[in-house]
């Protein structure tokens, strides 16, 4: 109501000055889904080559940071894009374009830093992940809830395009396993898990309350081969290839059955970067599932045979990942994503084991064996 009292004093005073400008409240309330305009923009801001997004990426030395900035630097522009994070980066990182220190613990540091730098792209890779938050809850809660709250208040406070990853760890044992659906029953038995169902649930919140531009993207377990994993339970299919190079065998802490969705890294970012630059008209929901591949760490093992026939694989079971994978889909539902932005997958098995030896180099163990 005084909402629109406000609106009805602008507009006489208009009317009595002869101004036919109105300017309106950016933020709305909405409920539902019918009470948005099909043609809301949400802050979209279409960006030509005139005017590339400035972008910020918070947690930037995690797995996926580095290579995202990369790709993104490629497209927008090196100054374009900065990395941040509250560790000291490495040489060839720091030299590699923008980067700074960013806590999201810390409010109005990160005010400053999007005002400062005219932000109007965020992708927020700041978290703990599923393991090490089972081993530290508090800093966990800290890291992932608090954390994601102060970042989603800054982006709609500075009309954000907010990129927020979520995982296969927001699905619970209840959840459909075979394939899951973007959209079932998540009771998810981590501190990472609630965590990410929690920020999908709040991005969307955000969407419909304030409009904020919300997108994210549910990723399978990510294999990257010049980065190391980072405390998450499909961090094995990582390792495998790093011992493979280095001895030629692999004792694997999840049980050799055991099979969940994985992706390349580099049709990860491609598809991250997709979806933030998807018209806003095509995005059916906020979040939406994505799948490459699913594979178990025996067939993984076949598969390296085929460029190493001496790899030796053995197992020894860590119960808490191996509870935590089981709780998890072994594949995922991205006909979604497929339909609406066109999501479409480059990379399978084969194609990935071969990349990740060709990564490695003549000095490796597989190039000897090959």
């Amino acid at each position: 109501l005084r909402m629109l009292k406000q609106v009805a004093r602008v507009t006489a005073q208009s009317k009595a000055s002869g101004c036919s400008q109105l300017v309106l409240p950016l933020r709305f309330l909405g409920s539902s889904s019918r009470q948005v305009p099909a043609d809301a923009s949400f802050h979209s801001t279409s960006f030509s080559e005139a005017e590339p997004p400035r972008v910020l990426i918070t947690g930037g030395l995690g797995q996926l940071g580095v290579g995202l900035a990369s790709l993104l630097r490629k497209r927008f522009g090196k100054d374009n894009v900065i990395l941040s994070d509250i560790r000291k980066p490495p040489a060839h990182v720091f030299h590699s374009g923008p980067f700074i220190y960013a806590n999201i613990l810390d409010n109005k540091s990160l005010r400053e830093i999007v005002v400062n730098h005219r932000i109007s792209w965020l992708f927020h890779y700041s978290a703990v992940l599923s393991a090490v938050g089972e081993a530290n809850v508090p800093l966990a809660r800290d890291v992932n809830i608090t954390g994601l709250h102060n970042i989603l208040d800054v982006a709609a406070e500075h009309n954000v395009r907010l990129f927020v990853p979520s995982t296969i760890g927001a699905f619970g044992p209840s959840s459909p396993r075979n394939p899951a659906p973007d959209l079932c029953i998540q009771r998810p038995r981590t501190i990472y898990g609630v965590s990410k169902v929690h920020a999908e649930l709040m991005g969307e919140y955000y969407y419909y309350r304030y409009g904020l531009d919300f997108r994210c993207l549910r990723y399978p377990g990510i294999i990257s081969a010049d980065s190391q994993p980072g405390g998450g339970t499909t961090d094995y299919a990582v390792q495998i290839f790093h011992a493979a190079a280095k001895n030629g065998t692999f004792e694997c802490n999840l049980k050799a059955s055991t099979r969940l969705p994985m992706m390349y890294i580099s049709d990860c970012l491609r598809a991250t970067l997709e979806v933030m630059e998807a018209p806003a008209e095509r995005l059916s929901m906020r979040t939406y599932n994505i799948s490459a591949m699913s594979f178990t760490p025996e067939e993984l093992a076949q598969a390296l045979r085929k460029h190493v026939p001496d790899f030796q694989i053995t197992y020894c079971v860590d119960p808490l990942r191996q509870a935590i994978a089981e709780s998890w889909p072994m594949n995922l539902d991205d006909s979604s994503a497929r339909k609406d932005w066109g999501w479409k997958h480059d990379f399978d098995l084969p194609e990935l084991v071969a990349t990740m030896f060709n990564f490695h180099g003549a000095s490796t163990r597989i190039a000897q064996a090959n």
